[in-house]
């Protein structure tokens, strides 16, 4: 399946579909456009690049060779730019790893580095000034495009900085090499540079010794803040950043391997715009073999993406962007009518939130006495972490599992039942395996099959509906909404937010079947 699309609140229902639908006339390599230079909005480009690798990236190569390569991608970038600026656009961001791949050795890489310069320390724009540094001429092209497309450009780019023994950091080869994401003006000028600092598994890199924090400023979205990739899952750079309320825009390159249910690329994009009510501009790197695809343009209420697990071709994706984006309301909606299961809910945290069970008798609260059979809990590996569980069973119900202190609850309603496994999961502790990170989880996920073993596995399709309300006492403010429906659509949750001690998720009128629903909370003070 192959989509663009917008997703806004309940009320909000514009969407564009490249899915090869006739009924539709939009075909999929078509994007919104937006009327350009509206009043409060600007227009944003993110492309998700299918890159020209190296045959064999842990070969010895020439710098002649590196660039013979890494320009066969670097025409393909310039394509983007120019179609991107008949359409009016004035920022641009490419994926991670696009113009050099990936899977390079630390010797293997060093003909495809750069020279980066500080920008903090020298002003320069290396198109009009392509002499002053030697081995720059990626950043050149760059520059370049930007100048020419008169828009502001993100790219992903490996550079070196040499260091000198009496540096204490300094690598035995005398030379630091980055993972790096450059910003250029409409004119080309070098903006600033970001160093990635949480890599992940990358051995032909270092971590800088101090985090970039990189903040700049555009004159058409103000202030703009910039990480890669595995960073999102980290307070440092990317929470620290957004403790500057004035930063209402993340760019953000990757090169993002997805892994359901719970972090694929555009699920976990989606949940950091609408965390922090921001809007954020993500290029993933396009590799369907490796299960890299993912692209879109995010704000709270509504967001355009791209996910492709079927064509090898790279894919533009061109919105409109609030540059005050509006964040998702926590409290009722307009009409001021309360919905019954949210009345119930309320209830429901109000007093004793659960039913006990004991040899004799059930004692249960009377908002919640049409759901006494407690179903069993099981165990089951869900992202390599051991989640306990619950099955959910029957049209409506109202379940609780809990893990190390932290409890997850679900409320929920189903129109029809379908032939389905769905779980109640938790799981509380520290993620181990692709990274060590600590992780508060309620998920509500559709298993792989019938068996309680099932839950946990990778699937897009699904086609249980629900309305629901999907909660916990989270210890941490740091809580994403995940939430994904069959075919690899994002939803946008009705109500989120802190009720009595808990977090919440609500949920009603699905466009199609559930996969997951799921708070993800980080408590980073205990990685």
């Amino acid at each position: 399946m192959v989509c663009i699309m917008s997703r806004a609140s309940s009320q909000l229902a514009f969407f564009l579909c490249g899915c090869y639908m006739a009924a539709l006339g939009v075909h999929a390599g078509e994007h919104y456009v937006a009327d350009h230079h509206k009043a409060g909005y600007y227009v944003a480009a993110v492309y998700e690049h299918q890159s020209i690798l190296s045959p064999n990236p842990l070969a010895l190569t020439s710098r002649k060779e590196a660039l013979e390569l890494m320009n066969q991608n670097l025409d393909i970038y310039e394509q983007q730019v120019m179609t991107a600026a008949q359409k009016g656009v004035q920022i641009i961001v490419f994926p991670e790893d696009g113009i050099h791949g990936f899977n390079f050795t630390r010797t293997s890489i060093y003909p495809f580095l750069d020279f980066m310069p500080s920008p903090q320390l020298v002003k320069w724009n290396p198109c009009l000034e392509p002499q002053r540094f030697n081995d720059t001429e990626v950043l050149q092209r760059l520059s370049c495009m930007a100048l020419k497309g008169e828009m502001f450009l993100v790219a992903n780019l490996g550079t070196k900085q040499p260091c000198h023994s009496s540096d204490p950091g300094c690598p035995n080869d005398g030379r630091y090499q980055f993972n790096t994401d450059v910003v250029f003006s409409s004119n080309g000028t070098l903006v600033d540079r970001y160093r990635k600092h949480n890599l992940y598994f990358e051995a032909a890199v270092d971590a800088p010794l101090k985090v970039d924090h990189i903040i700049f400023d555009t004159p058409f979205a103000g202030k703009v803040g910039i990480f890669t990739c595995f960073d999102i899952l980290f307070f440092n750079p990317a929470i620290q950043l957004l403790r500057d309320s004035e930063v209402k825009h993340i760019v953000y390159p990757a090169a993002w391997m997805n892994q359901l249910p719970l972090l694929a690329a555009i699920q976990i994009q989606s949940a950091f715009a609408i965390a922090f009510g921001i809007n954020f501009l993500a290029a993933n790197i396009h590799h369907p073999s490796l299960g890299m695809t993912g692209s879109g343009i995010y704000s709270p209420l509504k967001s355009f993406w791209h996910h492709d697990m079927e064509s090898s071709k790279g894919h533009l994706i061109i919105a409109q962007v609030a540059r005050n984006p509006q964040g998702l309301v926590g409290t009722e909606n307009a009409t001021g009518k309360m919905d019954p299961s949210h009345s119930k809910f309320l209830k429901i945290l109000a007093g004793d939130p659960y039913c006990e069970k004991d040899a004799q008798e059930i004692h249960c609260d009377a908002a919640t006495k049409w759901n006494m059979n407690a179903p069993p809990t099981f165990y089951s590996e869900m992202m390599y972490d051991n989640f306990t569980l619950v099955p959910v069973w029957g049209k409506e119900g109202y379940l609780r599992v809990c893990a190390n202190g932290l409890c997850c609850y679900l409320l929920y309603q189903r129109p029809t039942l379908s032939k389905e496994l769905y779980a109640l999961g938790v799981f509380d502790g520290l993620h181990t395996v692709h990274g060590t990170y600590y992780v508060q989880v309620c998920a509500l996920v559709k298993c792989g099959g019938l068996g309680f073993d099932t839950c946990g596995q990778e699937i897009t399709e699904a086609t249980g509906i629900f309305e629901f309300h999907l909660w916990g006492n989270f210890s941490t403010s740091y809580i994403f909404p995940l939430f994904l429906t069959s075919g690899m659509t994002l939803e946008t949750p009705d109500q989120l937010g802190w009720e009595n001690g808990h977090y919440f998720l609500r949920k009603s009128r699905l466009s199609s079947g559930l996969v997951t629903a799921a708070l993800y909370g980080r408590l980073y003070e205990r990685d």
